[in-house]
Order: C-alpha cells, then sequence, then structure tokens
C-alpha cells in the first residue's frame, strides 16, 4: 500500500525547505561544543590536583588518557569551525579558543608525563599551581557556558581565569626563588621543567580568558 501525501510530507521535508537547508545550512551549537570542551579541561585539571596531592601513577594515567579524549573534542570542533557556513561569533575567536583550551590539557599531560620521566614527585608548589589552573579552568567553563544566554555576565568569569593565572605565575617565581638554592643543579634544573610546564599552562588559561572577553565585547 503506497503511503498517503501526507504521511510522505512527515517523513521528508519539502524540496523547497531541503533545497534552503543545503544553501543554508543549520548552524551548529558552538556554544554547546566550547562549554563540553572547557567542562573536558576542568575535569583534567581536576585530576591533576589529585594526581599533585599522591601522586598516584594511576592518576596520572588517567590524565593522559583524557589528554586523547581532549583530542577528540578538538578535532572534532576545528572540522566543525571548518565545515559551518556561517558561525554564531569569530571564526578566528574560535579557532584561538579551541586550540587554546586543547593547550591547557596538553601542558597537564606533559607535566605528569616528565614527572614520571625525571623521576619527581609532587610538591607543594605544583599543588598549590595545579589548584590555581582548575579554578581558572572552572571560570572558563562558567564563562563560555553563559555566552548563549547571559554573555556580559561571562566577562566576570574571564577576570577571575585572569587572576588565577596571575597567581600561577606569582607561585611559580615562590618556587623557583626557593628551588635555586644549594647546589644540586641536576633537580633544580628537572624541578624547573615541571614548574614550567604548570606556569604554560596557566598561559594558555589566560589566552581562553583574553579569547572569552573579546566575544564578550563583540556580543555586548
Amino acid at each position: 500500500m503506497n503511503p498517503t501525501p501526507a504521511a510522505t510530507s512527515t517523513r521528508r521535508p519539502s524540496l523547497l525547505r531541503r533545497i534552503i537547508e543545503h544553501v543554508f545550512p543549520r548552524m551548529p551549537d558552538f556554544f554547546a561544543l566550547l562549554t563540553e570542551q572547557c567542562q573536558q579541561a576542568a575535569h583534567t585539571a581536576g585530576l591533576l590536583i589529585e594526581f599533585m596531592e599522591s601522586g598516584n601513577p594511576e592518576t596520572g594515567k588517567l590524565i593522559r588518557r583524557d589528554e586523547h579524549e581532549a583530542d577528540r573534542i578538538k578535532v572534532r570542533n576545528l572540522h566543525t569551525l571548518n565545515e559551518a557556513f556561517s558561525t554564531p561569533i569569530d571564526r578566528e575567536d574560535l579557532y584561538r579558543a579551541i586550540i587554546d583550551l586543547d593547550e591547557v590539557v596538553n601542558y597537564c599531560k606533559t607535566t605528569v608525563s616528565e614527572m614520571d620521566v625525571l623521576a619527581l614527585a609532587p610538591d607543594k608548589h605544583c599543588l598549590e599551581m595545579a589548584l590555581h589552573i582548575k579554578l581558572g579552568v572552572d571560570a572558563l567553563a562558567l564563562g563560555y557556558a553563559r555566552l548563549s544566554h547571559d554573555p556580559a555576565g561571562a566577562a566576570g568569569d574571564a577576570d577571575a581565569a585572569r587572576k588565577a593565572e596571575r597567581r600561577v605565575e606569582k607561585a611559580y617565581r615562590r618556587a623557583i626563588a626557593e628551588l635555586f638554592q644549594g647546589d644540586d643543579y641536576i633537580h633544580m634544573f628537572k624541578r624547573r621543567e615541571i614548574y614550567r610546564h604548570l606556569s604554560n599552562a596557566a598561559d594558555r588559561m589566560a589566552n581562553c580568558a583574553n579569547t572569552l572577553h573579546d566575544i564578550v565585547v563583540k556580543m555586548c
């Protein structure tokens, strides 16, 4: 039995609608995509705190696994951006946010991987910097989630993430000042590499905050 015209129209959109959707594809929800990527970075930052508290190698493995998932999300978001006919915010801002969020996760992974290779245990300075990184990434997650409904409110979240980055830099300088005392130079240089990776993670976090603020200015 052939389907009635009504049933056919229910299953398939009209020819005109299909033509319009082909010429003007539906805009992807980049706000949701960025929010998911922020949440992934926040999860990794939470694991980084756990690692700095315990030094548990199993937590280090979870961070490395997280980095692979973050790469998957980054690639998907970049592909979506490349294929999008239009975007709700500047393409360059979207690109910067996607790349810098991924770099935060990369530096978390690099930190724990090199601590393993260099046989270094966490110390109080590593933990302090990890705590501030987590606070900053949490602020970014809140800010990017606000963009779709409260862009002006996201400016405060960008400021909070930048403040967290400044606290990481202060902790980094204190750590270096304490480290470069005595004459165990091999240990000094090994430990400095770890501190520097954490500082780099905070730098990328600040870049994300600056991008968020740029987006807010353009939307408001």
